[in-house]
Formats: C-alpha cells, sequence, structure tokens
C-alpha cells in the first residue's frame, strides 16, 4: 500500500477541477454536475462548492447510480434504471459534467453516458475524475482530472473520502 494522495493533495486536485471547470466553461450557469454513486457524488457536491465560492453560482447537482446500465453486469434490468435515473435538473441544452473518483476502463462513464442520454439530450458532456489509471477499454478520456496515475492491471487505486469512509486518501495496492 501506498499513499498516493493525502487530504490536502485531494483538496488540491479538486480545487484545480473547479478552476478548469471554470476556464473551459464561459456560461457556467449552463452547467449541471452529474456524480457518479458513491464517491463521484461526494467529489461533486466538493467541485459545486468550490465552484460557488468563486463564482457565486450555485450549480446543480444529481447523482447517478449506473448499476443497472453496465454492460457488464449479468442481471441488467432497464426498466428498473429508466425509472431510478429520473433527474430533477432539466439536462437538455446544458452541459453536463460527470464526476467520479477513478477512471479505469471507461465503463462505468459508458453506463453513465447511457443513463443520461436515454431522457435527455445536452448540448455537451464533460468528465471530471480524481484519478486516471489508464487502461482504457472504450474510447473515453476525462476533460478534468486530478491526477494522472500510471497503474499496472493488476494494481488497485482506492480512494477514501470523509464523508464515506471516515478518513481521506489515494492509495494504491
Amino acid at each position: 500500500m501506498k499513499v498516493l494522495l493525502d487530504e490536502s493533495g485531494i483538496k488540491k486536485s479538486t480545487m484545480r477541477i473547479s478552476y478548469e471547470i471554470i476556464e473551459k466553461n464561459k456560461d457556467i450557469k449552463n452547467i449541471v454536475l452529474v456524480g457518479i454513486k458513491k464517491r463521484g457524488d461526494v467529489l461533486a457536491t466538493r467541485i459545486q462548492k468550490n465552484i460557488f465560492e468563486l463564482e457565486k453560482v450555485m450549480l446543480p447537482l444529481e447523482t447517478l447510480d449506473v448499476t443497472f446500465y453496465r454492460d457488464d453486469q449479468k442481471d441488467r434490468n432497464f426498466s428498473k434504471a429508466i425509472e431510478s435515473t429520473n433527474f430533477e435538473t432539466d439536462l437538455n441544452n446544458k452541459t453536463v459534467i460527470i464526476v467520479d473518483d477513478v477512471l479505469y476502463t471507461g465503463r462505468t462513464i459508458r453506463a453513465a453516458l447511457e443513463a443520461i442520454l436515454i431522457n435527455s439530450r445536452p448540448s455537451k458532456i464533460q468528465l471530471a475524475c480524481l484519478i486516471d489509471r489508464g487502461h482504457r477499454e472504450l474510447p473515453i478520456r476525462g476533460d478534468f482530472i486530478g491526477k494522472n496515475i500510471p497503474t499496472s492491471s493488476d494494481e488497485q487505486i482506492q480512494v477514501f473520502l470523509n464523508e464515506i469512509d471516515n478518513k481521506e486518501g489515494v492509495e494504491i495496492l
């Protein structure tokens, strides 16, 4: 086990991602953050707070469970998935920023894209991830990355966030 980011490193990374989101998107009021459960939603909340502190704009925030949209699940129940992805915010013609903790094969993000596009047509979809560890199986790349960490396929990245784990850090196992 090796610590890759401590609490300070995670805070700096999420702040940098927040600044990059502001720089890349001229119409900040047209953005909707979509955090992927279980840690992406926590990171999205932190980014939302950072952007509010910087721009005095409270971005809408949605949470997404992609379980039923994954292509690597044997029992895919789309009727249940469609029922569970009723967003409170209208995503049509918005810039949607998907937020997740670790970008690896791209399959979680593919599932998130499917969940979002079933009922809405955003003008643009961007991706923010705390960690990009490589090994993509799909042509998906992050727009805003906290830290690139090259890994071997037998290594694991574990993100710990205070809100869930009562500790903060990123470790490689």
